[in-house]
């Protein structure tokens, strides 16, 4: 299962959905995405309570120094936001891209932001948005392709803040002839084999 979020599991709606899949277990949230602060992000003792009111135990994660191994003892993962290009960069250069893809058929991978955009087909998206982001110098902004479907995070949030946020989404949905799905904070896409549920 797929659970694409704007801002993890933040809402009522989210964790009500959540408790029919999820009940005990052990959850790894990856914080690899924030290359700076890692499990000091700001977000991580949120996110941590979340998992845990769903019966979870938890435990930070980091792609850049643990092993495809090691992940899969986990019942549920959770990708925390931060930089996509950094987050992919990790995925691919540290031999995930086909656990997390084995993992999304048995158990369940939460990604927030940054941690679904990089689930998703491209990171194509967000580089008309952020190219700066791509401290890494990644030239291939295909992603990990776990689903068809494209998320645009934090939508109401980013709306004012960039020129032209949603003519240049509307126009990338027309050039790739595909739909973007807008995502608010506690809102999310989640993806259980053809079954897609949208939580506004």
């Amino acid at each position: 299962m797929i659970v694409l979020t704007s801002n993890g599991l933040s809402s009522d709606r989210l964790m009500t959905e959540m408790r029919k899949h999820i009940t005990t277990g052990k959850a790894a949230l990856v914080v690899t995405a924030d290359n700076v602060y890692k499990e000091k992000n700001y977000h991580v003792e949120r996110l941590t309570q979340e998992l845990e009111a769903l019966g979870l135990s938890v435990d930070c994660f980091d792609f850049d120094n643990q092993t495809p191994a090691e992940l899969m003892k986990y019942d549920v993962v959770e990708m925390i936001g931060g930089n996509p290009y950094y987050l992919l960069d990790s995925i691919r250069k540290n031999g995930f891209t086909n656990v997390l893809a084995d993992f999304a058929k048995s158990k369940v991978i939460i990604g927030c932001s940054a941690g679904a955009l990089v689930l998703t087909p491209s990171l194509d998206l967000i580089d008309l948005y952020s190219p700066e982001m791509n401290i890494v110098g990644l030239e291939d902004l295909s992603a990990c392709c776990l689903t068809d479907i494209r998320v645009l995070p934090h939508y109401s949030k980013f709306l004012n803040r960039y020129d032209h946020f949603e003519e240049k989404c509307a126009l990338y949905e027309q050039e790739n002839a595909c739909s973007v799905t807008r995502l608010n904070d506690g809102e999310g896409v989640l993806i259980n084999d053809t079954d897609v549920t949208i939580v506004r």
